[in-house]
């Protein structure tokens, strides 16, 4: 009677025991899972970051060199933009790696508290589950080990029972050491994290620097591009001025240029106009811009120039290309300080953006004498002369009226 009674206390100690180990084989799983879920950030992808980033920095000085061997090239306006254009993705591109790598650093940290939340977590559980155990032996105090194996009934009896206190007993230890188990990782965790925030603030911070380097990079470079882009909305604007003046002009000089041939065939007046064309700029054979319709290097937008572009210092001497008559001797908003000469059968030369003009209207002048001066006056950019030549009253190339000096041209324009 007394073996009967002490079964139902044997099967609710060993209920007892089954319902925790249960519970800690529920509790294991997830705690695995969130360790596992901790490790997302690998030193293989912050690795990857930094030399995408040290890549995108040699793409920015290489560009960077390029942008020297150019500084002095005015024709060159629109690869400098190009180059800024690239050179803003490339900083654009790197400042997309900082700021990766910030993020990263940022996720490492969250990951490793979470990780010690899921491990105190899981040490609070399983002191709980040490509770149990606890309480459940203080409960059934009366019960020993040795009295449940006494009972046995016959020797088969005795060997289960023996099985039974063992798998209780290794349950309470494997519930003890995995308690202390998960408090010893816990203190671990706890100096890692402490001593991973450390680092990654010194990395962040790091970063953070290099962020704010390439921001002032990207604001630099993007002042130049917006210059370069007003200079160029410029030059657009004085251009297509000049063409509008120069069509404008156009009539005006075809018009006075029969009226002074009618006046000379009446007076008997013949020009002479000297042999050939007589190059106005001697010493000066540089050509920033050339004749004709094509690409503008500058804007990128079609544009039909009437004639050459010759720089020379300001005050340089402007010569006759040929001997005739001053057509016009005046100022105009794009032409600035101008001169046209008749040189009779419906040809003649157009000298723009000149400092001064040393010639008037009606006067009759020979192949090489002075009639201005070299300036920047009306819709222009710099000292230089424009050259427009006439023939039969409809505008041509000027480089091909000078065929011995063509050798000796120097061409800045690349279209």
């Amino acid at each position: 009677m007394k073996h009967k009674e002490r079964k139902p206390q044997l099967r609710r100690v060993l209920t007892g025991a089954l319902a925790a180990l249960l519970a800690l084989l529920l509790i294991l799983p997830m705690v695995t899972m969130a360790i596992g879920s901790a490790g997302a950030v690998t030193q293989s992808e912050i690795d990857a970051l930094e030399e995408q980033q040290k890549e995108s920095q040699a793409r920015q000085d290489e560009l960077n060199d390029r942008l020297d061997a150019l500084a002095d090239d005015k024709a060159a306006a629109q690869e400098k933009r190009q180059i800024l254009e690239q050179q803003l993705t490339a900083i654009k591109t790197e400042l997309d790696s900082i700021e990766a790598q910030i993020a990263y650093y940022d996720a490492a940290i969250t990951q490793k508290e979470a990780e010690r939340v899921e491990a105190v977590a899981r040490e609070e559980a399983q002191y709980e589950l040490f509770c149990e155990r606890v309480r459940a032996m203080e409960e059934d105090g009366d019960v020993s080990y040795w009295s449940i194996i006494f009972q046995a009934t016959d020797f088969a009896d005795l060997l289960d029972r023996i099985t039974i206190v063992d798998e209780i007993m290794a349950y309470d230890q494997q519930v003890m050491d995995d308690l202390v188990a998960t408090r010893k990782r816990i203190e671990e965790l706890k100096a890692e994290l402490e001593s991973d925030r450390a680092e990654q603030q010194v990395k962040k911070a790091e970063q953070e620097a290099k962020k704010a380097e390439q921001e002032e990079k990207i604001a630099e470079a993007q002042a130049l591009l917006d210059q370069i882009n007003a200079d160029t909305e410029e030059v657009n604007r004085q251009l297509e001025a000049e063409s509008k003046a120069a069509a404008e002009i156009q009539a005006e000089i075809v018009a006075k240029q029969k009226e002074l041939e009618e006046q000379r065939k009446q007076n008997n007046v013949v020009l002479n106009t000297g042999s050939g064309y007589y190059w106005p700029l001697p010493g000066n054979y540089k050509l920033t811009s050339a004749f004709g319709y094509r690409i503008h290097p500058i804007t990128g937008q079609p544009h039909s120039h009437t004639g050459i572009d010759i720089p020379a210092p300001g005050g340089t001497p402007i010569y006759a290309a040929k001997g005739g008559q001053v057509v016009t001797s005046a100022y105009h908003s794009s032409y600035g300080n101008y001169v046209v000469i008749d040189h009779g059968n419906g040809n003649s030369t157009l000298y723009a953006h000149m400092s001064s003009r040393a010639v008037s209207a009606g006067q009759i002048v020979s192949q090489g004498d002075v009639i201005g001066y070299v300036g920047s006056t009306g819709s222009s950019t710099g000292n230089h002369l424009h050259l427009e030549v006439r023939v039969n009253y409809q505008r041509v190339d000027p480089e091909s009226c000078f065929p011995g000096l063509y050798n000796s041209f120097i061409r800045a324009y690349n279209w």
